[in-house]
């Protein structure tokens, strides 16, 4: 069994077409795998129950067999930062229920993949963080960085924080948010220059958002 702990530079680039991406890429080698997101904000009901638009996601592109409640078992209403969504529900988010939720993910599949929250360092409680998640989990992290204007900043930053809390940078993805992005090769190439981590791949842009159909474009870790 091999785990990994995904995030990425912010909200919005990506993170969970990635993961499903990777997860496409495992399951085409031959390993079963799962995704785990244990925290989601922003739900809608279907025929009575609230789910998060991510986390049936993450669903589908993992190996059959797995309920979203397992995937995704704290799912929030409010689109909004975890800590003050779960404030508004009355909730109070615990990280030892996130490690156990896990775990009992870890006995059932050759390969896990624990999607963060928005970037690295997300409030999920009073005095916990998505960072500490990460660091209470000691999995290796894969790197999202959503190709676009500031991307090499934001790159370098979530590095620093991700190596400063001893944790091994296991690679990094690059999802193309847009095309037309002025020196796209280039920064590229200076992502490759000043990241000691190996690139997965880079993703292609895709209008309609389907993660099974560029995970050619990955080399997932083993």
């Amino acid at each position: 069994m091999s785990a990994f702990f995904l995030t990425g530079t912010d909200t919005e680039i990506g993170k969970t077409f990635s993961a499903c991406a990777l997860l496409h890429a495992w399951r085409n080698q031959g390993f079963s795998s799962v995704a785990y997101k244990p925290v989601s904000a922003g739900a809608e009901l279907i025929e009575g129950q609230w789910s998060n638009e991510d986390a049936r996601r993450l669903q589908a592109a993992s190996s059959p067999g797995f309920v979203l409640e397992e995937i995704n078992p704290l799912c929030l209403r409010a689109a909004i930062a975890p800590h003050l969504a779960a404030a508004e529900e009355g909730r109070e988010l615990a990280l030892n229920d996130m490690l156990a939720g896990f775990h009992a993910l870890q006995a059932r599949a050759q390969r896990v993949l624990v999607e963060g929250v928005g970037g690295f360092r997300v409030p999920l409680g009073r005095d916990f963080d998505s960072a500490d998640l990460a660091v209470a989990l000691g999995l290796p992290v894969i790197l999202v960085i959503g190709l676009r204007l500031g991307c090499l900043n934001h790159a370098l930053l979530t590095t620093e924080a991700i190596q400063a809390r001893g944790l091994r940078l296991a690679g990094w993805i690059g999802n193309t948010l847009n095309p037309a992005m002025n020196r796209l090769d280039a920064n590229i190439s200076t992502l490759h220059e000043h990241l000691r981590a190996p690139c997965l791949g880079i993703l292609p842009h895709a209008t309609d958002g389907e993660a099974g159909g560029v995970a050619q474009h990955l080399l997932p870790p083993a």
